[in-house]
């Protein structure tokens, strides 16, 4: 008989960076999940990725067991790490916080694909191309 899911969490956890404490600990604890189990291969898992935020989607089970699935990283920290800055723009339109080139976005939507709803690189790069116009950083020709 298969398991039934009773439940399913989101989460962005720093790569290796997985504890007990909030907000990952009492997310887990509510769900009934063993959080030290959790901790211990979340950052097995996502160790060599330090410094990068992971996306989780966290399937927890009938019989408290779990599984999770690991999401690439948010085009936004991509970007940020493309371009070496901390954080975007708050007014975008007038103020620019740095440039990415088409060959850096390229790279970004290759590793971005699986998760997004583009059919093809063009348009991959047009998303990404987008959020960073939004961040406010200036895509070169």
């Amino acid at each position: 008989m298969a398991k039934e899911i009773i439940n399913t969490l989101k989460l962005q956890i720093p790569a290796g960076g997985a504890s007990p404490a909030p907000p990952v600990g009492p997310a887990l604890g509510q769900a009934g999940i063993n959080i030290g189990e959790f901790t211990t291969q979340f950052n097995e898992t996502t160790k060599e990725k330090a410094g990068d935020i992971i996306p989780v989607v966290i399937s927890v089970f009938d019989d408290r067991t779990f599984e999770i699935k690991y999401k690439t990283p948010p085009a936004s920290s991509l970007i940020l790490k493309a371009i070496n800055q901390k954080k975007g723009s708050g007014k975008n339109l007038v103020k620019k916080v740095g440039k990415i080139t088409k060959s850096q976005i390229k790279e970004i939507a290759e590793k971005k694909m699986e998760d997004l709803s583009a059919t093809d690189l063009d348009a991959a790069c047009k998303i990404i191309e987008g959020t960073c116009r939004s961040m406010g950083v200036e895509v070169e020709a």
